[in-house]
């Protein structure tokens, strides 16, 4: 095996921790990443920094926290800081170490620069395949919005298909160039609205589609904008009835996205890529899909959406078969990892930890306790989150609203926010404090206010609604 081993990334977008056949979880198909985590290592608690698309890849790509370089929110919709293509990039620093560099699918990192201005020499992009789906099917129209419905095109057409047939003609001229090369793959599925083709919602046909555990919710002592969040969508009416067909889609696009990444790795291994490459695997972040009753992923720091899959594989370095169950970061760890594994060092300014140690079977001293991810608003207003999360205990600082705590040891599905309970007031302190202390690293730019740095160093904060 040579030192610089090649680099398949392959990143989807809302794909739930416990949406993938290996989790055992819900029955979605999933064979492909099930023989990939096989052959790899599975993480069992690996959190996104933040669940929103664009500051979530411009983090990746970066290193850091977004709200360390002022990114907020999906500029698309809401004017805000991109990532400017003079900011450091790992992919880059690839490139200049003498990799080929490549990005097929889903961008979302800046409105006016490509991915060929970050690091990347050939890209592919969602534009090429809109006028590509333009010429072939000029009559389609989808009328259900963001709830789905079948894609009416064939199967080597639909988005999925398309977008591994252009990974794999990259491959194919990278095998030939001799380099050591690093693929990017961004799948824009499943994120809503979920069409998948009729093939793979018939193979749902005679499932059973069981109610999500959390779909019980009642938001009693739970933040307003939540509950205000199903009448912007409309769905405070919704039965399981209702959203039964709509979840059943996004299972059906997770098969069929799982079949076109089974399409990029076999090809890998026709080319005799295999056992010189790196394939990771993951997620933005997850998805509610009507888990708590709730829409998409807005206003909420529920593991639905922060908590995702993380799989890699690296041929002669990574046990087969491989659990981890320590807590990481997916987009913040994977850039010193994957530096660390080509021969390169990691950087202090990385907001992440190399997982090579975790993935070649040891127990790092210091490795974190807790986890924290943010959230800053989007289409609905304006709306700051910050959560920490333990195994045991979760806290959410709601700015503007009661805080959130989850006891996930008696109530995994956060479904009780015990916020208010004597009991647990110095679980709550400390960790308000540890929060504080991880968000004044990371340049947190909200804590430059004394009255808000009060709310977490005092507890200056009204305890229930």
């Amino acid at each position: 095996m040579g030192t610089k081993p090649n680099v398949l990334f392959i990143l989807s977008d809302q794909h739930r921790y416990d949406c993938i056949g290996y989790s055992r979880d819900y029955p979605v198909k999933t064979p492909n990443l099930d023989r990939l985590a096989a052959e790899g290592a599975a993480f069992t608690n690996a959190f996104t920094p933040i669940p929103l698309c664009c500051p979530a890849r411009q983090s990746l790509l970066h290193g850091r926290r977004p709200e360390s370089f002022e990114s907020f929110w999906n500029a698309d919709l809401v004017p805000n800081r991109e990532l400017e293509p003079s900011a450091y990039t790992w992919p880059r620093e690839l490139r200049e170490s003498g990799y080929r560099t490549g990005y097929v699918g889903k961008w979302h990192v800046n409105r006016e620069y490509a991915p060929t201005a970050y690091g990347f020499d050939d890209y592919v992009g969602e534009q090429m395949y809109r006028d590509y789906r333009k010429a072939r099917y000029p009559d389609t129209a989808f009328t259900n919005g963001f709830f789905g419905e079948t894609d009416p095109a064939e199967l080597e057409d639909t988005r999925t298909h398309w977008l591994a047939d252009q990974a794999v003609r990259l491959l194919e001229s990278y095998a030939a160039d001799g380099r050591p090369w690093h693929l990017r793959l961004d799948f824009p599925e499943p994120h809503l609205p979920c069409q998948p083709h009729a093939s793979f919602l018939a193979r749902y046909d005679s499932e059973c589609i069981p109610q999500w555990r959390s779909f019980s919710e009642s938001f009693r002592n739970k933040p307003y904008i939540q509950q205000q969040q199903l009448l912007n969508w409309g769905l405070e009416h919704y039965a399981w009835s209702d959203w039964e067909p709509i979840v059943r889609r996004y299972y059906a696009i997770i098969t069929q996205l799982d079949a076109a990444i089974g399409l990029v790795l076999d090809a890998l291994a026709r080319l005799g890529l295999e056992q010189d490459t790196i394939v990771v695997y993951s997620a933005d972040h997850g998805d509610m899909c009507g888990a708590h009753r709730m829409m998409d992923k807005h206003y909420i720091l529920y593991d639905d959406v922060v908590k995702v899959p993380l799989i890699v594989k690296y041929p002669g370095r990574i046990p087969a078969g491989t659990k981890i169950d320590r807590l990481v970061y997916n987009l913040l760890d994977l850039p010193p990892t994957l530096l660390e594994y080509a021969g390169l060092s990691p950087h202090p300014f990385f907001h992440g930890k190399s997982l090579a140690s975790l993935l070649a079977g040891e127990s790092p001293e210091g490795w974190r306790s807790e986890v924290v991810s943010t959230y800053n608003g989007q289409q609905f207003g304006l709306y700051n989150q910050r959560m920490i999360r333990g195994t045991r205990w979760k806290y959410i600082w709601n700015m503007t609203d009661i805080d959130e705590l989850y006891d996930l040891q008696v109530d995994p599905n956060e479904l009780n926010n015990v916020i208010g309970e004597t009991r647990n007031e110095g679980v709550l302190a400390e960790l308000r404090l540890k929060l504080y202390e991880e968000l004044k690293l990371h340049q947190d730019p909200f804590l430059k206010f004394d009255w808000m740095k009060r709310q977490l160093t005092e507890g200056r904060k009204v305890a229930v609604r």
